[in-house]
């Protein structure tokens, strides 16, 4: 079966679909003829994501401004989306943010932020979303990283979210198999959205001098387009993967952790240094 006839009458729901990732699931799920329900916290992205879709006007494309942080308003959202289009059969968990800096020059407060929108998110939808998915025997597929694999300096806030997202998605994929329901942890390289550009500073690392270099930085590491990414995670799902590693340097990276799970970060810091 083709990757699309997967996703054809189906109804699709996608957090963080105002840019990056999120609208290139959105744009290519709509092609393949699901119905969608869209949302995030940028009213202008979702409604340029919107207009890239073919317009408000379309009875198979729900757009909502959907805080993730906001617990009442996942639990609002899930009956709203079933009242409208119908019982879920797939949620992309893709919204997410990240901040820089090490954890001692780290508020608390920044930590709880980044959990509450990369983790307790990711959580709140799995759960909402459950009886709809269930009932379906659909999946749920939540966006890690690849720092949910490795430790990386300067990343406390976002390895931290990551790695529990992880954790959080391999249990609930053994627990709802008896269910029918598929789950799927992403875990994407560098790959070309605004995410890295958004980023909060809590601190710069030693070797950057400004918030400029820092950028620079991310743009070179960043060498999956988000268009590939959405294709790779969508055949990933249609294939039923429980991990589903996005981009040449995730695969990379994933395998030199598990060969050298004592030395991954010195021989990635030799690598880093060369390139």
């Amino acid at each position: 079966m083709r990757t699309e006839d997967t996703y054809h009458g189906k109804i699709c729901v996608i957090t963080g679909a105002a840019s990056g990732i999120g609208r290139a699931l959105a744009l290519r799920l709509s092609a393949a003829g699901a119905m969608l329900a869209i949302s995030d916290l940028d009213k202008d992205g979702l409604a340029e994501t919107v207009r890239l879709l073919g317009g408000a006007n379309s009875n198979s494309i729900l757009a909502d401004y959907l805080d993730v942080s906001d617990g009442d308003a996942i639990a609002a959202y899930a009956p709203h989306v079933q009242a409208t289009l119908g019982a879920a059969d797939y949620v992309f968990n893709v919204a997410g943010l990240t901040r820089v800096g090490n954890f001692d020059q780290t508020p608390l407060s920044s930590m709880e932020k980044i959990m509450d929108v990369n983790y307790w998110s990711v959580v709140r939808m799995c759960k909402a979303f459950l009886p709809q998915v269930k009932s379906t025997k659909g999946g749920l597929i939540n966006i890690a990283s690849i720092f949910g694999i490795i430790g990386y300096s300067g990343q406390t806030h976002y390895c931290a979210s990551k790695f529990a997202v992880r954790g959080f998605s391999e249990t609930l994929a053994q627990e709802l198999a008896d269910d029918g329901v598929k789950v799927s942890v992403v875990c994407p390289g560098g790959v070309a959205t605004n995410i890295a550009r958004n980023a909060k500073v809590d601190a710069l690392p030693d070797d950057v001098q400004n918030r400029e270099r820092l950028n620079e930085n991310f743009d070179k590491v960043a060498i999956t387009s988000a268009k590939d990414a959405a294709k790779i995670i969508l055949n990933g799902v249609a294939k039923g993967q429980l991990q589903i590693l996005v981009g040449k340097d995730a695969k990379r990276v994933s395998l030199i952790q598990r060969l050298f799970p004592q030395r991954y970060v010195k021989i990635l810091e030799r690598r880093r240094v060369k390139n």
